[in-house]
């Protein structure tokens, strides 16, 4: 169903899209390519919203920090010192993290009207042209992403992103997952089936590849969450053409259960310590399939850029259940 949801000051229309399918129930805003809203039911059958949103507009307009459910593009994550070298050429970004550039700059992908058209009876595709130079970044993208629920009810999340220039691509969902549908999810539990992470500097910029053994970073068996998580986890399948199991999300108390699939070859694990209000530190955790932070200064992790006559391809699954 596609509805009129707001107008944005400038007059701009923003629409719903409601996705319902095996008992699970999506909203997709046509601004920022929010997932506004992910119904499922507990191990009793009582159904709650199990990711972090707002009733309206305005709630989405100031609070855009927290990137609540948005499309991130161009580029996922952190570049450091806002820049970066393509083909002997230097690109200047915004330093809205400074001194790094984050999820795409000022005006990044979710601060964007994305059009929108059904894809299939359950799902829906949204698209736009990124002008070249938009936010700094070079060539023209001509990108979308699809979003559908397959026949168990999980979201399947599809990019693919084509340029006329050599630039750079990491796209992802930031979605925040409470799947008590209220309250703090620190007990929530985890998986990553990754034995490897990106350790951090003072700025959140990867300081090269390290074990998860023996560390807090260890979540290759299920065990609470907790605080203090903001990073990488190099996940053991790699960059895959299929959507694989990478990681598995469970809460106690209502039994409901996501699990994350991608072709990506990493998760961000972030704790969300820093939201704002109307929420509270710990209120959700965000899983993002992407590829690593910083990638165009580290030629050892998986690139990130995308040429003329190559096609930009992702895909991440998103399953829920209870037990």
């Amino acid at each position: 169903m596609n509805e009129l949801f707001a107008t944005l000051p400038d007059g701009t229309p923003v629409h719903r899209w409601t996705l319902e399918r095996a008992g699970v129930r999506v909203r997709i805003l046509s601004y920022g390519g929010i997932v506004q809203s992910v119904e499922v039911p507990d191990r009793q059958g009582r159904t709650a919203d199990v990711v972090l949103g707002f009733a309206d507009l305005d709630g989405y307009l100031e609070h855009s920090g927290p990137y609540l459910g948005a499309f991130i593009g161009r580029y996922a994550n952190r570049i450091a010192g806002a820049r970066f070298e393509l083909d002997g050429r230097t690109y200047a970004l915004a330093a809205n993290n400074a001194p790094n550039s984050l999820h795409g700059g000022d005006n990044g992908f979710d601060k964007r009207v994305w059009d929108l058209e059904p894809a299939g009876e359950f799902g829906v595709r949204l698209s736009r042209v990124s002008p070249h130079g938009e936010e700094g970044f070079p060539g023209r993208l001509e990108v979308s992403g699809t979003y559908a629920l397959d026949e168990s009810g999980a979201l399947r999340i599809s990019y693919e992103a084509v340029t006329d220039a050599p630039t750079l691509v990491n796209l992802t969902n930031h979605s925040y997952f409470n799947l008590a549908g209220s309250g703090n999810a620190a007990g929530h539990e985890l998986r990553i089936d990754a034995s490897r992470y990106t350790p951090v500097d003072a700025d959140l910029i990867p300081t090269g590849v390290e074990e998860v053994a023996g560390t807090r970073f260890d979540f290759r068996q299920t065990r609470k969450v907790g605080a203090g998580y903001d990073h990488n986890f190099v996940l053991d399948k790699g960059l895959t053409d299929r959507a694989v199991e990478v990681a598995e999300l469970y809460d106690p108390a209502s039994g409901r259960v996501v699990t994350v699939s991608t072709t990506e070859p990493g998760l961000q694990l972030y704790t969300a310590d820093h939201l704002p209000e109307p929420f509270a530190p710990g209120d959700g955790i965000a899983l993002e399939t992407q590829h690593f932070p910083d990638s165009p200064h580290r030629p050892e992790f998986p690139s990130t850029v995308l040429r003329p006559g190559e096609v930009y391809r992702s895909e991440t699954v998103y399953g829920f259940s209870s037990r």
